[in-house]
C-alpha cells in the first residue's frame, strides 16, 4: 500500500504559470517543503481568499498587483510578518510592507505601458500609439483589447492610474470614448498582450514587462510608456490569516525575497523589476527611474472601499455598455 504524503504548503500564484511552477519546484528543492500551487488572476485570488476566510485553504499568496494585497490586509485576511530580509529590499517594497502593517511585502515592480503589434499596424496603415490619447483615434475601432478590472490587477491599476492622472470625471469620459475602440475585456491581465502578439488585436494597455517576453518568442510587438505619464504596480506577497502551515509560509516568504529566488522571474522570461537590491537586473527590465511615473496613491487605491467603488462605476458606465 502506498502512503499518501500531505502537501505542506498551499500557494495561490498570480504571475505567469511558468514562473509559478519554477517558484514551487525550486522552493521544494531548496527546502524539502512540498508545494501545491494554483494560478489565479489577482482579483480572483483575492475573491477566493475572502470566500475562504472562515476556513482558509491557502497558506501563501505569491504575486499579482499590490492593490488587492493591500485590500486583503485591510480586510484582515492576511497575517503580519516581518521577514529578516526586509533591509535588503528596495524602498518601494519596504513601503508596501509598512503601509500594510507588514501583512504584505513587495516582490517586484513594473510600470504600465502601451503594447502594439507592428505588423498589424503596418498592414492597416495605423500609426503606433505613443500617448493615452492615441488609443481614442477612430482608426483604432475594434482594434484594442484591455483586461477587466473585476478580475485583473493590471486593469485595476490602469483604472486607478487614469483617475489619478486625469481626475476622475475626465478619466471616465476617456474610458467611455475608449470603449468604442475595445473589442474585448478578457478576465486575465496577460491575455490582451497575448492577443496583440498573435495579431488578434492591434494594441493594448498592459505592464511594460509583458512585451519583451512576446518579442523574444518571435512576435512583432513593441511597448512604450504613454507620453502623459503612467502608473505602476508593486507586485506583492502575503501570508493568509488562518493558514494551516504558517511556519512553512514564513519560510517561503524569506526564501522568495532572496536574490536567488527572485532571479527565477527573469529565468522564466518575466521582466518585472525585482525587489531585492542584490538580484541581477535583466536588460529587458524597464528602468523605472527613467519613466514619467505618477505619484501612485497605494493607500487610497489599495483600500477595499475605493476599489469597490471604482470598479462598480466602471461596470455601470463602461463594461455594461454597448459599443
Amino acid at each position: 500500500m502506498i502512503a499518501l504524503i500531505a502537501l505542506s504548503l498551499s500557494m495561490l500564484c498570480s504571475v505567469e504559470q511558468d514562473w509559478c511552477s519554477a517558484v514551487a519546484a525550486t522552493f521544494q528543492k531548496d527546502t524539502g517543503v512540498r508545494v501545491a500551487v494554483a494560478q489565479k488572476a489577482t482579483g480572483e485570488a483575492l475573491a477566493q481568499i475572502a470566500a475562504e476566510k472562515a476556513n482558509p485553504k491557502t497558506d501563501v499568496w505569491f504575486g499579482g498587483t499590490g492593490d488587492p494585497h493591500l485590500q486583503a490586509a485591510e480586510q484582515d485576511l492576511t497575517l503580519p510578518y516581518r521577514s529578516p530580509r526586509l533591509p535588503e529590499l528596495q524602498p518601494w517594497a519596504r513601503k508596501q510592507a509598512e503601509m500594510s502593517g507588514y501583512k504584505t511585502v513587495g516582490i517586484y515592480a513594473s510600470a504600465l505601458g502601451l503594447g502594439y503589434n507592428t505588423e498589424v499596424l503596418a498592414r492597416k496603415k495605423l500609426a503606433a500609439p505613443a500617448c493615452w490619447k492615441d488609443l481614442l483615434r477612430p482608426e483604432f475601432r475594434d482594434e484594442i483589447q484591455v483586461s477587466n478590472p473585476n478580475s485583473s490587477g493590471t486593469a485595476y491599476t490602469a483604472l486607478a492610474t487614469l483617475v489619478q492622472l486625469m481626475g476622475e470625471e475626465p478619466a471616465f469620459a476617456y474610458m467611455r470614448e475608449l470603449h468604442k475602440n475595445v473589442s474585448a475585456y478578457p478576465q486575465s491581465g496577460p491575455a490582451p498582450m497575448k492577443a496583440v502578439a498573435r495579431g488578434e488585436a492591434a494594441a493594448t494597455v498592459t505592464f511594460l514587462h509583458a512585451g519583451p517576453r512576446e518579442a523574444q518568442a518571435g512576435f512583432p510587438v513593441k511597448m512604450t510608456p504613454p507620453c502623459e505619464g503612467t502608473g505602476y504596480e508593486v507586485g506583492s506577497m502575503s501570508i493568509v490569516k488562518g493558514a494551516r502551515n504558517v511556519d512553512d509560509a514564513k519560510k517561503f516568504v524569506d526564501w522568495a525575497l532572496s536574490p536567488a529566488a527572485q532571479k527565477l522571474g527573469a529565468d522564466t522570461k518575466q521582466y518585472q523589476l525585482p525587489s531585492n537590491r542584490a538580484t541581477p537586473v535583466h536588460p529587458s527590465m524597464a528602468d523605472l527611474s527613467k519613466l514619467k511615473l505618477i505619484d501612485y496613491d497605494f493607500a487610497r487605491y489599495g483600500s477595499a472601499a475605493e476599489r469597490r467603488r471604482l470598479i462598480g462605476r466602471w461596470d455601470r458606465e463602461i463594461g455594461s455598455q454597448p459599443r
